[in-house]
């Protein structure tokens, strides 16, 4: 299993929310690219950024920090929010990025979604963010009345290989990832599913690990002190 660091921008610093609401926003660097450095140090091989005023308003307004983060050597570096048409693909993936993810745009232009695939390949990734179920959209400001598994079903007829899947529910709470959402997944799925929100310990690692997901994205634990990163490497391995 794979570990993806989170470092989501904001006005250009690296912040954390609760529940995915803007109004629960803690700031813990005013250099993101510092905080880069740091989990390389540590051990971290991929960086998972998303651009939180790209997500919610579907304009990018942090591509420029976000494209200091995409150029650390030794990082595989993705980038989410507000990739909703191919220049911004483009230039993402021309800043250094080796994968995008499409999530608002996924779900409201799967044609769009299905041309990116086919030009792109698994340089294409999808973020399916839920709540209760539903899917979610423009940084998880709307709840839409598709089931998260049909959609999940669609992506994967649409050729998508990658999907991040961020319970809201958990996210930035530290109270645990959903295993069990997780286990659903893998099993339903033959996609690589990435795992977000939620994760706290190191025992929430293994637990991950043992669904059988491809990866887990930690946040809030790392900035926190709540996982150790080279520990939490070692135990996915």
């Amino acid at each position: 299993m794979k570990i993806f660091p989170a470092i989501d921008l904001y006005d250009g610093k690296a912040v954390r929310l609760t529940y995915g609401e803007y109004e629960k926003m803690t700031v813990y660097s005013h250099r993101p690219v510092e905080k880069a450095l740091e989990f390389r140090s540590q051990g971290a091989e991929f960086l998972h950024v998303v651009d939180l005023e790209g997500a919610r308003d579907g304009v990018g307004k942090n591509f420029g920090t976000a494209a200091e983060l995409a150029r650390v050597p030794g990082l595989r570096a993705e980038l989410g929010g507000g990739i909703r048409d191919e220049d911004t693909v483009k230039r993402a993936l021309d800043a250094g990025f080796f994968r995008v993810i499409l999530g608002t745009s996924a779900m409201e232009d799967p044609d769009f979604l299905e041309n990116m695939v086919s030009k792109y390949g698994e340089k294409i990734a999808a973020g399916v963010d839920i709540r209760d179920g539903l899917v979610a959209v423009r940084g998880w400001i709307e709840t839409s009345a598709v089931r998260c598994l049909d959609f999940i079903s669609r992506l994967e007829k649409n050729g998508v290989k990658t999907v991040m899947c961020t319970d809201i529910s958990k996210d930035g709470a530290l109270q645990g990832p959903n295993v069990a959402l997780y286990k659903t997944l893998t099993e339903k799925f033959d996609l690589d599913i990435v795992a977000s929100g939620g994760v706290s310990t190191i025992a929430d690692i293994r637990a991950l690990r043992e669904t059988g997901v491809y990866g887990a994205i930690v946040g809030r634990a790392l900035y926190t002190g709540g996982v150790d990163l080279a520990e939490a490497i070692e135990v996915a391995r």
